[in-house]
């Protein structure tokens, strides 16, 4: 039986998996069809695995590899002693290569394969969607869209063979206005990053990867890694520290309204672990902070020049939290700029610099976290194109210097031009107000600490999802931002 994992370390290119495939063929000898076969039988093996009551099987295959690795399913299922639904949605005098003799192989114990006519339905109790591979670029063809759709509405559990039918593996965006939705989908070789990021998570289901018994040898792109909070251990303290040595954080934010913003970025900082902690906003917040929140330090800054002090003991400075779009925001933004320290710009902070001088006026190595609403407006984009392109658009908020965080399902982190980390953790109930500054603190008291720009990226995006996912599973009503800082811990 091929091996299958859940546990995905990192993400690929499809390109880069083509490549391994041509390596494992030509360098290593492995027959094409030997492949198609491995990836059948892992398929397979998944689908038994997942629903061992299925007694009739639909089988939706295309005209390329991807159409070969469902006639291997469709063969092994009949042997197994399974009804088998064979549908060519590709025809079959077309059939070519290896994907040529997966289908002789599936004919050989089914019969006579025919194309699907105009009003075919998959009336199997599990449907194998094996229609289109990761190659695939730009919108679906009509006739494949409607084979999505078709698939779609017989309402029955769905595997994916290495992707949906109408998801972009590299971007995670919609090929389609209705790609297959399916309940699990098995990747070969690597997974994809599009499988993990974007839109894509709500039609990919449980990810498992075969990796089909290839060495890593094959594997000649370092790929993108998944983050698992390997830094952790940095984050245990000496018994002999003190509080002076894990930094000072400056958090800048809190216009007339707001004040609750920067309070839950101080108090993730704290949680964090950063030494001290002040909050620097309008002065009609400062009781309620202390109030809520004493381990804080709170100035006010009703102008921007309240800052020099607090800039000046600061370590590192987080702003944007609930700084609003008023003139005081701007001046602040440009003195936080201007200190020359490591820095976080979150949510204003951003609009900020998108009604500025841009990211590229931002010193090197500032850390930003926009969601895609605030990416498309320091792109000069909109948020479909950036959702629609994740990677791209992050690798461009990355390409001046600053790293960027593309907050959203599967967060994307990008430094010098491209992505370097995703992170698959975390939930939609996150999706709270709130949560970007806790995300923001986070990062900020990673800084504070001495983690480089893209380590405390890496390390905070992966803790704040963390949090976020025990806190979900803990509540009993909706998530709060606060909820996440509750559940946050610094150990493994």
């Amino acid at each position: 039986m091929e091996r299958l994992t859940r546990n995905v370390a990192r993400v690929y290119a499809s390109a880069d998996v083509r490549a391994f495939d041509r390596c494992a063929i030509e360098r290593l000898d492995i027959p094409g069809i030997r492949l198609m076969h491995r990836a059948g039988r892992a398929a397979f093996a998944a689908l038994r695995e997942r629903w061992p009551d299925a007694k009739r099987l639909s089988i939706v295959c295309g005209g390329g590899n991807n159409g070969g690795d469902g006639y291997v399913v469709a063969g092994l299922a009949k042997d197994a002693g399974l009804e088998v639904q064979a549908i060519a949605a590709h025809p079959l005098e077309k059939l070519q290569g290896d994907a040529l003799f997966a289908y002789r192989f599936a004919a050989s114990r089914l019969g006579p394969i025919e194309s699907a006519g105009e009003d075919w339905q998959p009336d199997g109790d599990v449907v194998v969607d094996a229609l289109l591979g990761t190659g695939v670029q730009g919108a679906l063809r009509p006739d494949m869209a409607v084979a999505a759709q078709r698939i779609n509405e017989a309402a029955k559990p769905v595997l994916a063979l290495d992707a949906p039918t109408g998801i972009d593996a590299d971007t995670g965006g919609l090929l389609a206005p209705t790609p297959v939705r399916a309940d699990a989908t098995i990747t070969f070789v690597a997974a994809k990053l599009g499988l993990v990021t974007g839109p894509a998570l709500d039609y990919v289901g449980d990810l498992l990867l075969a990796p089909l018994d290839l060495p890593e040898t094959v594997r000649e792109s370092p790929g993108i890694k998944v983050l698992d909070g390997a830094d952790l251990p940095r984050l245990q303290r000496r018994r002999e520290a003190h509080k002076g040595d894990f930094g000072s954080l400056l958090v800048v934010g809190g216009e007339d309204n707001m004040g609750g913003a920067p309070l839950l970025a101080g108090e993730a900082a704290l949680r964090t672990g950063a030494g001290t902690v002040t909050v620097a906003t309008r002065s009609a917040h400062r009781a309620a902070i202390l109030a809520r929140r004493p381990e804080l330090m709170v100035c006010a800054a009703e102008k921007a020049a309240s800052l020099d002090d607090p800039l000046d003991r600061a370590t590192a400075i987080v702003v944007g939290p609930g700084l609003g779009r008023a003139p005081w925001a701007k001046a602040l933004l440009a003195r936080c700029v201007a200190a020359g320290k490591p820095l976080v710009v979150d949510a204003d902070g951003l609009n900020a610099v998108a009604a500025g001088d841009g990211i590229k006026a931002l010193p090197a190595g500032a850390v930003i976290t926009p969601h895609p609403g605030e990416a498309a407006r320091l792109l000069g984009q909109d948020t479909a194109w950036v959702q629609g392109n994740r990677p791209q658009a992050a690798g461009q908020l990355a390409s001046s210097g600053a790293v960027a965080v593309l907050k959203g399902g599967g967060t994307l982190i990008a430094a010098d031009g491209a992505v370097q980390a995703v992170c698959r953790r975390g939930n939609p109930a996150m999706a709270t107000a709130g949560s970007g500054d806790v995300l923001a603190g986070i990062i900020g008291a990673l800084l504070a600490r001495g983690f480089d720009s893209l380590a405390a990226a890496e390390l905070g995006v992966w803790l704040h999802a963390r949090a976020g996912d025990e806190a979900a599973a803990a509540a009993s009503a909706a998530l709060l931002a606060g909820d996440i800082v509750a559940a946050l811990r610094l150990t493994p």
